[in-house]
């Protein structure tokens, strides 16, 4: 059974960050180049985000929970740890902060149908926000990919 677990820890450490890397480094870049329709290319890639989003909460829950298993309170003397919850904060920052604030300026821009307005340059800042966060979660997955080993073995 530990072997099991070693191996699911492994393999959350993979999914997570190379969810993150493959849509938030190639498949949104893609999209907006491939894609005429911006507006298409940004849905699309909202939806994708919006998965990886929850795919970083469920891993970042079985990593804490083996973590905390295996090692107790030492747990949070490994930097392993601290960065799961650092990206697991900005996780949820993104998920039920910024991407909750873009969504309604996306709404109020589109019932004013105004291209140049207010509403474009509060979304491009929070755009910015988001995009911020998520560069900085896929630089900690590099940290993260770095520190699984620690304890482990």
């Amino acid at each position: 059974m530990k072997r099991l677990a070693e191996a699911l820890h492994w393999l959350t450490v993979a999914a997570w960050a190379g969810s993150l890397w493959a849509i938030g480094l190639l498949v949104a870049p893609t999209l907006f180049s491939v894609l005429d329709d911006r507006a298409l290319a940004g849905r699309l890639a909202g939806v994708l985000f919006n998965s990886v989003a929850w795919i970083g909460i469920g891993c970042a829950s079985w990593l804490l929970l083996f973590r905390i298993v295996r090692f107790g309170g030492s747990a949070f003397r490994q930097g392993f740890t601290w960065v799961v919850l650092l990206m697991l904060a900005l996780v949820l920052v993104g998920k039920f902060g910024v991407q909750p604030i873009l969504a309604g300026l996306r709404e109020q821009q589109l019932a004013k149908e105004i291209v140049e307005s207010v509403f474009r340059e509060r979304f491009g800042t929070w755009h910015g926000v988001s995009s911020v966060l998520y560069l900085v979660q896929c630089m900690l997955a590099v940290a993260m990919v770095l520190l699984q080993r620690t304890g482990l073995r």
